[in-house]
C-alpha cells in the first residue's frame, strides 16, 4: 500500500501542480516533482472516476481518512448537510461540542449529550471521530476564567481542575476517539509559548502533563499537538519542531502533529508543506491536516477560486506523498455554515462547496487528486 501510494502521489503532483497565486505572482517555493510517464496519469479516466464517486469512496484506496468538522445544529436541521457528512467523509470532528465551554458550562455539571450524538452518528455511518480539543486558551467556561482572574482559583487548584477535565472528557470517550487534539495553539505567531492562563499559572510543564494525563485516560487514542500557520517551513513550525523534540526526549506520549491548514488565497501558499510534514515524521510522529479551509477576499471570482483549489491541493498532495499522514480534515465543507465571515471581515467562500452545495474547483481538485492517488 505504501509503495502504491507514493507512486500515485507523484502522479498527482505532476498532474495537478499549480504554482501561481491569485494575483499571478509566483507562490512560495514548491518542491520539484519527479517526472511521471503520461500513461500513468490517464486524466480523462481519472476525471470520470472522480465524478462518479464521493470523496469518501475515493479516499478509501489511499489509506488516508478524509474528514470534516461538523456543525451539530446543521446536522440536525439541514437534511442535505446531514447527507453530505455521511456520504462524503469517513472521519468527523466536533466543531464545538467537545470544547470545554460546551461540556462544562457550569462547574461540575458535565453535558456530553451533543458530543455523544456526534459519536453515535459516526458509528451509525461507519466513521471515525477526531477529538477536538482537550486544552485551548479560547472557549473556556466563564466560571474557570473568572475564577482565575479573581484569584479564587489558585495555581494548585487550577492544575487539579485541568487534570480532572482531561480524565472526565478523554475518559468519557475512551475507545471512541482515534485522534485527540490534546493541546491546541500553545505557540503564538512570534514562535514563543503563548501567554495564557495555563502558562502563567502552571508553567511550560503543563503541556507534557496534558499528554501524560490524556494517555492515562485513553491509552489507545493517538495524541496530537495542533496549530495554525505551521503547514510550511517557518519560525512557528520550527518552534513546534523543537518543542516536540523536547517532549520526545522526556518520554512524553505524543503521537502526532496536527497542521490546521487555515489558508488565504491573498497570502499565497508555502509549497514546502511536504518537507515540513516529513521532518515531523522523522521525529517518530504521525501527521494530519486537521482544519483545512482556504478563504478569500469577497466576492469570489474565477482566479480566486482556482487559487483556492491550488491551496487545497498543496496540502492534500503533501499528505498523500508523506508516509505517515493519516487524515485530511476540512473545517466544514459548505460556505453555508462557514465560520470565516464572522471572524474575518470581508472574507469568506472558504470551503469545497458553495452555499447551495455546488461543487467548486477546490472540490474537483480534491476529488481528482484522491482518484489519482487511489
Amino acid at each position: 500500500m505504501k509503495v502504491t501510494r507514493v507512486v500515485a502521489g507523484a502522479a498527482v503532483a505532476a498532474a495537478v501542480l499549480v504554482s501561481l497565486n491569485a494575483t499571478g505572482a509566483p507562490a512560495a517555493p514548491v518542491a520539484s516533482v519527479p517526472a511521471v510517464p503520461g500513461a500513468i496519469l490517464q486524466e480523462s479516466a481519472t476525471q470520470v472516476a472522480a465524478d462518479s464517486k464521493t470523496l469518501r469512496e475515493l479516499a478509501k484506496r489511499t489509506g488516508m481518512k478524509i474528514g470534516t468538522a461538523v456543525d451539530m445544529s446543521a446536522l440536525a436541521n439541514d437534511a442535505t448537510y446531514n447527507d453530505k457528512v455521511a456520504t462524503e467523509f469517513n472521519s468527523v470532528t466536533a466543531e464545538n461540542v467537545m470544547k470545554w465551554s460546551e461540556i462544562e458550562p457550569t462547574r461540575g455539571v458535565l453535558n456530553f449529550a451533543p458530543a455523544d450524538q456526534l459519536v453515535a452518528y459516526a458509528k451509525a455511518n461507519g466513521q471515525s471521530v477526531r477529538g477536538h480539543t482537550l486544552l485551548w486558551h479560547n472557549q473556556l467556561p466563564t466560571w474557570l476564567t473568572d475564577g482565575v482572574a479573581s484569584g479564587d482559583i489558585d495555581a494548585t487548584e487550577l492544575r487539579q481542575i485541568l487534570k480532572q477535565h482531561v480524565f472526565d472528557v478523554a475518559g468519557h470517550f475512551r475507545g471512541k476517539i482515534y485522534q485527540w487534539d490534546v493541546v491546541n495553539e500553545v505557540i503564538d505567531d512570534n514562535a514563543q509559548l503563548r501567554d495564557t492562563i495555563w502558562l502563567q499559572k502552571l508553567g511550560p510543564g503543563y503541556i507534557a502533563d496534558m499528554f501524560r494525563w490524556a494517555h492515562q485516560a485513553d491509552p489507545k487514542a493517538k495524541l496530537y499537538i495542533n496549530d495554525y500557520n505551521v503547514e510550511g517551513l517557518n519560525a512557528k513550525a520550527d518552534a513546534y519542531y523543537a518543542l516536540v523534540q523536547q517532549l520526545k526526549a522526556d518520554r512524553v506520549p505524543i503521537h502526532g502533529f496536527g497542521m490546521q491548514g487555515h489558508l488565504g488565497v491573498q497570502f499565497g501558499f508555502d509549497g514546502r508543506a511536504l518537507q515540513n510534514v516529513q521532518r515531523f515524521e522523522a521525529l517518530g510522529l504521525e501527521t494530519s491536516f486537521t482544519e483545512v479551509d482556504v478563504r478569500m477576499v469577497m466576492p469570489p471570482d474565477n482566479p480566486k477560486l482556482q487559487a483556492q483549489a491550488n491551496g487545497y491541493g498543496i496540502l492534500l498532495r503533501a499528505c498523500l506523498l508523506a508516509k505517515r499522514c493519516t487524515s485530511f480534515t476540512v473545517w466544514g465543507f459548505t460556505d453555508k455554515y462557514s465560520w470565516v465571515p464572522g471572524v474575518f471581515t470581508g472574507q469568506g467562500a472558504a470551503n469545497l462547496l458553495d452555499e447551495n452545495y455546488g461543487q467548486k474547483p477546490a472540490y474537483q481538485t480534491v476529488s481528482q487528486t484522491l482518484a489519482l492517488a487511489g
